[in-house]
């Protein structure tokens, strides 16, 4: 890498060349030094629309953000799971797996979200955040007490990463998925050993399949046949755990399958935050209702192995229905707005 410049960098990989681990860990380095103009990496970005990343790729992409990142080691100490999507499904849906993780954490568990702005979406988690007036901070005090006292603590990628903060304008400009949708789920500063993380093509779940096995972590990889980067119910689904790879119908858990239609998460940010907000007070449709249920299921049986499926799906019930959810949504707020 040392010895090639930028633009024969470029030139290889427009000729079908692959970045070796190293030679992708300097570029995304580089990248967050601001070595690179916002055209450079639009022309960097380009080539993944064209041809799918390597392993070595996203390995040494992935070992330039985490060896930058701000230090989150403490909050480690919670065993927290993270609950994400990698986006660019291209469904537009409302905010599932915000949803999912505060139905989880308003059961007692403890939830650490890493998320972002939505960059082929209307609305990311922190857009939906920020519209509740949540201040992004990297107070590791408060992110403590914010998970003491609720169970749940929510990261701000940007602030965690200088690289994501400066490709975002140029992610943004896109509106197409990139290889940063990819990076996004396994870069959480807190490097959780638990995590449920959604794609949109099976394709990608043998990628974070290997990348998972890899670290030990404990984890449920999820997918929908029709293309939706989490559990949807609109189709049978696929779910990849360490131990075993299942595929469901929504039928075989008690679920019916759903219109694609009710799921969709509104053109604006404001739209998608009052979603949210009727999902946690439980004055939502039965749709989005299941569609959170079932997804935090998966993250609670991600914790409890032993659990069936069932009795998770009747954990995240009591969690919203009784209200600690929302219980746990309006403390958050307060504590970090």
């Amino acid at each position: 890498m040392t010895q090639k410049t930028f633009s024969e960098v470029l030139n290889g990989l427009f000729e079908h060349q692959y970045l070796t681990r190293d030679e992708a860990k300097t570029i995304l380095t580089n990248m967050a030094e601001g070595r690179y103009n916002e055209s450079q990496i639009a022309a960097f970005i380009t080539v993944y629309f064209m041809r799918s990343v390597s392993v070595d790729e996203i390995l040494g992409f992935r070992e330039a953000l985490l060896e930058m990142r701000v230090n989150m080691d403490e909050l480690r100490d919670y065993n927290p799971i993270d609950i994400v999507g990698t986006g660019g499904d291209g469904k537009n849906t409302f905010n599932i797996s915000t949803a999912a993780c505060l139905v989880a954490a308003g059961a007692g568990y403890e939830v650490v979200k890493h998320g972002n702005y939505g960059a082929t979406s209307v609305s990311g988690a922190s857009n939906v955040m920020e519209e509740h007036g949540v201040k992004f901070s990297k107070d590791i005090n408060l992110h403590k007490k914010s998970l003491d006292e609720t169970h749940f603590a929510y990261l701000h990628a940007p602030l965690f990463n200088p690289a994501l903060k400066i490709v975002a304008p140029v992610r943004k400009s896109l509106a197409v998925r990139t290889f940063f949708n990819i990076l996004g789920p396994i870069v959480n500063p807190v490097l959780p050993k638990r995590q449920v993380l959604g794609v949109y093509d099976l394709k990608m779940a043998r990628l974070y399949n290997y990348i998972y096995q890899e670290s030990g972590n404990e984890f449920a990889i999820v997918h929908s046949l029709d293309g939706y980067d989490e559990i949807s119910l609109t189709s049978a689904f696929k779910i990849i755990r360490n131990y075993e790879e299942n595929m469901y119908t929504p039928e075989q858990l008690g679920f019916q399958k759903i219109d694609p239609l009710e799921l969709y998460g509104g053109d604006t940010p404001p739209k998608a935050a009052r979603i949210l907000d009727e999902v946690i007070h439980n004055e939502t449709t039965e749709a989005r209702k299941n569609v959170v249920l079932i997804n935090s299921a998966v993250a609670i049986q991600t914790i409890e192995p032993q659990l069936d499926m069932q009795t998770c799906i009747e954990i995240a019930r009591d969690s919203l229905e009784s209200g600690k959810a929302r219980k746990t949504w309006e403390r958050f707020l307060e504590l970090n707005s």
